[in-house]
């Protein structure tokens, strides 16, 4: 049961209220047990209420909760070089991090950052049709999903988009006005489409040839989720800048923008800034979750766990495909019933998502067990059967 809010209508009517979670379980305030098979969107990786990151959060909250940019704090220098150690995959990569509070934000910082290094003249970012990038009208022209521009014409130019997957439809685009191009290595949003073999160095080759920074949007594929500490690692690629949020705080909202140090220093003092980012709660917060992160090997976890969930998902009735890497996965249906299906398995205790017409999201807890996963998988069977039956 939902209560009536005075919240702005930008979400449909919640099916469900969540009053308290503890690893991969939630219950409602009718008290009825569910399955968090999407984590908060990717967000609570560890699972709910980790209690070093709760520690955290309140030894924290008793000692300093924020200060301004005007001044350092002690704990954001740390998350910084503890960030730039995972992008260079256990060595440092020689970067610098900005802090924000989403990924949003993150990938802000990286639009603007690409066009203060390019100079000016060279203010084009190029993504792909299917990306997601943000909700800011910056990130919302980013993002190459037409039907979600047209409400809020005119937006912020300087934005191009290309078929995704295609390198000859990308190096065709870019021209001396381009400063940066913009990838997930896994489209999230856009339906779970991974990058194929090959795409993302083809990018990498085009962008050193014609002098264009690579972004790489990591903030639902980063930290552990795909495998690897970032999906690009997969394909051996560099970027030159980062973007990462999501399960950064394990449900605390932070982000952070990652560059190479010579990119990162095209910024000069009163270019970009924030009130919140970085604060020593959102760093406390963050810096217990990446410290669980490695205690636990939760690449390793996210790599074995996701293809004991993608075996169950493809033997199951209804699922013609499963798309993904490591614990973000999607099942592709056989039919246009993805949002039917949802509900279904949300009445039987199992939250996922439709993140298209024909395909349901999975994105448990990095730290989910084979048991759980069995049951999901069994909760799942019934809903795919009543929706057929129906």
């Amino acid at each position: 049961m939902t209560l009536d809010s005075s919240l702005m209508p930008t979400y449909s009517p919640a099916p469900v209220t969540f009053v308290s979670g503890r690893g991969t379980e939630l219950w409602d305030d009718q008290g009825k047990r569910y399955l968090d098979f999407l984590s908060g969107l990717a967000v609570c990786s560890l699972g709910h209420s980790h209690p070093a990151v709760a520690e955290a959060l309140c030894r924290q909250a008793g000692t300093l909760l924020h200060v301004s940019n005007l001044y350092s704090n002690a704990v954001a220098p740390q998350l910084a070089r503890r960030l730039d150690r995972l992008v260079g995959d256990g060595q440092p990569a020689g970067g610098k991090v900005f802090f924000a509070n989403s990924g949003a934000e993150a990938n802000e910082c990286a639009i603007k950052l690409a066009r203060r290094w390019a100079g000016p003249g060279r203010h084009v970012v190029i993504s792909a049709y299917g990306s997601f990038h943000g909700r800011t009208l910056a990130t919302l022209h980013a993002t190459g999903q037409p039907s979600k521009h047209e409400a809020f014409q005119p937006l912020p130019e300087g934005f191009r988009h290309v078929a995704w997957a295609e390198p000859a439809a990308l190096e065709e685009a870019i021209d001396p006005s381009v400063a940066a191009v913009l990838l997930e290595p896994i489209q999230g949003e856009g339906g779970i489409n991974p990058a194929p073999r090959g795409y993302l160095a083809a990018v990498r080759r085009i962008c050193d040839e014609r002098g264009a920074l690579l972004i790489m949007d990591e903030v639902q594929t980063g930290l552990g989720r795909t495998g690897r500490w970032f999906g690009f690692q997969h394909d051996g690629v560099t970027p030159d800048v980062v973007t990462m949020a999501k399960a950064l705080g394990n449900g605390v909202p932070i982000g952070a923008c990652w560059a190479r140090a010579e990119v990162a220093d095209a910024f000069r003092p009163s270019d970009h800034a924030t009130t919140f980012g970085g604060q020593p709660l959102a760093a406390s917060a963050a810096l217990a979750t990446l410290e669980v992160m490695e205690a636990e090997g939760v690449c390793g976890r996210a790599e074995e766990r996701g293809r004991t969930l993608s075996d169950g998902l493809s033997r199951l009735s209804g699922v013609k495909e499963v798309r993904g890497r490591g614990l973000l996965l999607a099942a592709v249906l056989e039919a246009a019933v993805s949002a039917d299906v949802a509900a279904a398995a949300l009445r039987r205790g199992l939250v996922v998502n439709a993140v298209a017409p024909d395909a349901l999201r999975l994105a448990p807890p990095l730290l989910v067990t084979d048991e759980e996963i069995a049951e999901a998988i069994a909760l799942l069977s019934d809903a795919l059967d009543e929706v057929g039956r129906g």
